[in-house]
């Protein structure tokens, strides 16, 4: 089969051909592809043009980036559908979206200070210290999605939640946790925008810096109106769809 033979910017030329290859199954699922040293010499451009390229490819969810690895043809993957519905605790952690059925790993940190935008979401002054919490989601060991939670240390403090992937309360969600603190969380706001994924995302999900993704920003709030825990949910565009299930009131009969 021919190679197209592209017109416009070189690096859609290149991606023309990377396509190509991919398609006709000359590149299979898994395929390393070769340097980019080796792709610019071969097309005659320079590796900047084949980053530019792999980053189209990446976008369009042929291709991935693995970290210290190099770059493979990505194995297909059916899209995931992420219910925002209210959900009881089970034992996945309780920022999961539901309707994730993959693994995690979870990361915090105690007395990190509030920057101004998530201390202006809790209503505490900036720099009040927190626990954030740093989560990557899993299916078949890769990362999938991202997500940061952030939990006023006022609040949870020097008690056995003080961690929300540690001690007894792990994993059971803000709601069980607060509970334990005589705390009642009466409900939850989330607030979806189109965002691009920056270098460091980019290069966790092995996707291209700048694709596109949703960012939900969710924050609980207790029976007075006050935040006890706000999160950016971070969400692939090419890989989850996102659903709400929105409850209305009935009609008496």
């Amino acid at each position: 089969m021919a190679e197209p033979d592209s017109a416009g910017a070189p690096y859609l030329r290149v991606a023309a051909v990377i396509r190509s290859r991919i398609d006709d199954g000359a590149w299979s699922a898994g395929h390393r592809l070769p340097s980019r040293g080796e792709l610019g010499a071969e097309f005659g451009v320079g590796e900047n043009v084949v980053r530019r390229a792999q980053e189209l490819l990446i976008s369009e969810g042929l291709l991935e980036g693995r970290a210290g690895s190099g770059t493979y043809v990505r194995t297909p993957v059916a899209r995931g559908t992420l219910h925002r519905i209210q959900r009881p605790a089970t034992n996945r952690p309780g920022i999961a979206p539901a309707g994730f059925t993959g693994t995690w790993e979870a990361d915090s940190t105690a007395k990190v200070p509030a920057p101004v935008e998530i201390a202006d979401r809790l209503g505490i002054a900036p720099g009040e210290r927190c626990v954030r919490t740093v989560y990557e989601f899993l299916a078949d060991r890769q990362p999938v999605m991202l997500a940061t939670s952030w939990e006023p240390m006022a609040i949870t403090g020097g008690t056995l939640v003080v961690l929300p992937e540690g001690g007894p309360f792990a994993g059971t969600g803000v709601a069980a946790r607060m509970a334990h603190l005589g705390i009642t969380v009466a409900r939850v706001t989330e607030r979806p925008r189109p965002v691009q994924a920056d270098r460091d995302q980019a290069h966790l999900l092995g996707m291209a810096a700048g694709a596109q993704a949703t960012l939900i920003e969710r924050t609980h709030f207790d029976t007075d109106g006050r935040a006890v825990e706000t999160a950016d949910i971070f969400v692939p565009a090419s890989r989850w769809d996102i659903e709400y299930d929105i409850a209305l009131p009935t009609r008496d009969a």
